[in-house]
């Protein structure tokens, strides 16, 4: 069985369990309790029903709230719904996207794409109505009117290719991550190289957020060509190794040795020396 000690915030240490973390999941128990509950349930990928049944639960609690009224239960619910596998959970997710909160709607983006189930695809295209142009920030706010950044990311990895020619609008959005967003996306649905470079330049973005978010998608894109890119990229060692891990896995998977790790192809044994000469 899973188990794990913590401690509380009130200093009571807490045996964590399958059957705990369900337990402190209910509706009834202190708010830090259920978020923490929902994370680990999530984690440890625990499917069972009864802890389905109370992450559907909190999906929908509107009543814990953080400090800034933010719904982080809902949040964390989300997160580890989409890592679960259950009849209910695709449909419970699709109800969530029209929540109030920006970022509830941004990881239930997420969970979907975790899901790989095209169900959701129209209504993740809705989001983008109006196109680029509609794509403006909220005033006050310090992001846009919606989470296009996941939007184009789940609809490339669903291979939502009829969206194609509206995603490429977003190349020239304002907002650099939304370019590589999209980029992304393009390369997933085409496999045309230029997105793949269009990637591979913003590793060279003046800005380190910037380059970070252009390592996980170009990792996540499955564009090769661009792994001595990664490696040399200006920021941390373990983004650059999961981005190469990334390709290293996609490589597999398209190769057909995702199965065979005895005979790797030389593509794959350069990856690996890539990652090798991070660590």
């Amino acid at each position: 069985m899973t188990h794990m000690g913590d401690e509380h915030s009130n200093g009571m240490r807490i045996d964590w369990t399958v059957e705990t973390a369900i337990a402190n999941l209910q509706p009834t128990v202190e708010g830090s309790l259920r978020y923490y509950a929902a994370w680990w349930l999530g984690h440890f990928r625990i499917s069972r029903p009864e802890a389905i049944d109370g992450l559907l639960v909190a999906l929908n609690d509107e009543t814990h709230r953080s400090p800034d009224g933010g719904l982080a239960l809902c949040r964390n619910a989300a997160r580890a719904l989409g890592k679960l596998q259950d009849p209910r959970i695709v449909s419970a997710l699709r109800q969530r996207l029209t929540c109030e909160d920006y970022y509830v709607r941004e990881v239930v983006i997420q969970a979907l794409e975790s899901q790989a189930d095209p169900s959701c695809i129209p209504d993740l295209i809705a989001f983008l109505e109006g196109g680029a142009e509609a794509a403006i920030s909220i005033p006050g706010k310090p992001h846009l009117v919606q989470p296009y950044e996941a939007v184009l990311e789940a609809l490339g990895t669903l291979q939502a290719k009829s969206v194609a020619p509206l995603i490429q609008e977003f190349l020239l959005h304002p907002v650099p991550k939304v370019q590589l967003a999209a980029a992304r996306a393009l390369y997933q649905l085409t496999q045309e190289p230029q997105y793949g470079e269009r990637l591979v330049l913003g590793l060279r973005h003046e800005k380190l957020v910037v380059r970070r978010s252009a390592l996980m998608d170009l990792g996540a894109s499955g564009y090769i060509a661009g792994a001595s890119a990664i490696a040399a990229t200006l920021a941390e060692n373990s983004l650059k190794l999961t981005a190469l891990k990334d390709l290293f896995n996609a490589h597999l998977h398209q190769s057909g040795t995702k199965n065979d790790p005895e005979n790797l192809d030389a593509t794959s044994e350069q990856l690996i020396s890539l990652m090798d000469a991070l660590l």
